[in-house]
């Protein structure tokens, strides 16, 4: 075999490899307690404002609920505000913060929660992706498998983790992600 075809193919492999890494739940199941990283408190990133035309929705009770939810999370993940903007900016794109069960034929294969996770690429049981701390916990542990995560733009954290179709769609939501962990990050 030649030696630039094996060098392309190795390449391919491993781009394949990468892809399969970032597709899956990047190891969701671990226990957060136990293979938490540490992180520094004291530094917060300094990130741009919020990329395009940005979407808005307004709230309701639930989706309040759930984006604290996300913000309690991310908190006991020890992750700092940024983790919490990107993680709500990421459920309104995948689900408007609700919290999405079976939806028969109107699923995206057997996507389900607030991250429209796949019991099927091994996020976890449909119990488990339906819990908003569990779902959190997991997008946040593939997050913190980001290299750079805090400071690249939302969208291309986002997608990284999320692995979607519509890799640019997150960056609608940054400024109400922004505003929501503004308004609920000390309460």
């Amino acid at each position: 075999m030649n030696t630039i075809f094996r060098k392309s193919m190795l390449s391919v492999a491993g781009l394949a490899f990468a892809g399969g890494v970032f597709a899956g739940p990047i190891a969701a199941h671990a226990n957060p307690a136990t293979d938490a990283k540490p992180v520094a408190a004291a530094v917060q990133t300094a990130v741009s404002k919020p990329q395009g035309d940005q979407s808005h929705i307004s709230l309701n009770d639930e989706q309040t609920a759930n984006a604290k939810a996300i913000i309690a999370a991310t908190k006991k993940a020890g992750l700092p505000e940024r983790a919490a903007v990107i993680s709500i900016a990421t459920s309104l794109q995948e689900s408007k913060l609700d919290n999405l069960g079976h939806l028969g034929d109107a699923n995206d294969h057997d996507s389900l929660g607030l991250f429209q996770q796949r019991p099927s690429s091994g996020w976890g049981t449909p119990e488990q992706i339906t819990n908003p701390e569990y779902s959190t916990t997991a997008f946040l542990k593939g997050l913190r498998q980001v290299d750079g995560w805090q400071d690249m733009p939302l969208t291309q954290a986002a997608q990284t983790v999320q692995v979607s179709a519509y890799p640019d769609a997150y960056a609608q939501w940054e400024q109400q992600a922004t505003d929501l962990v503004a308004q609920h990050w000390n309460s």
